[in-house]
């Protein structure tokens, strides 16, 4: 019995951890955005001061996927997107200035 509740308790580990990983996020640089694999999802930004700045300008999620993080994650890949390629960030979207800097402060010392 203890075999049947550790198998139950490893599936549901197994399950959460991957409702925590999110979306998959794709880099369209082409379009200058971050997307969900479907595209149903994204965030816009543009370049300036020679590319070294990532303004990021909008961020859409559609009707029916809010309320899921969806948002969070598009600026997760974003921000991590600006910090490994040595970018600062201008949060012009109001979602990211508004909403997810003030949840998520240690991404602060990227903001431009």
């Amino acid at each position: 019995m203890a075999a049947a509740s550790a198998s139950a308790s490893a599936s549901a580990s197994a399950t959460a951890a991957s409702a925590t990983e999110g979306p998959k996020i794709v880099w369209n640089e082409k379009q200058r955005r971050f997307e969900t694999e479907d595209k149903e999802a994204y965030i816009e930004y543009v370049l300036v001061n020679d590319g070294k700045v990532m303004d990021i300008l909008h961020t859409y999620v559609p009707h029916s996927k809010r309320g899921l993080g969806m948002a969070s994650h598009l600026c997760v890949a974003a921000f991590d997107h600006a910090k490994s390629h040595s970018m600062s960030i201008i949060p012009t979207c109001s979602y990211v200035s508004d909403t997810f800097l003030p949840r998520n402060p240690s991404w602060n010392p990227l903001v431009s």
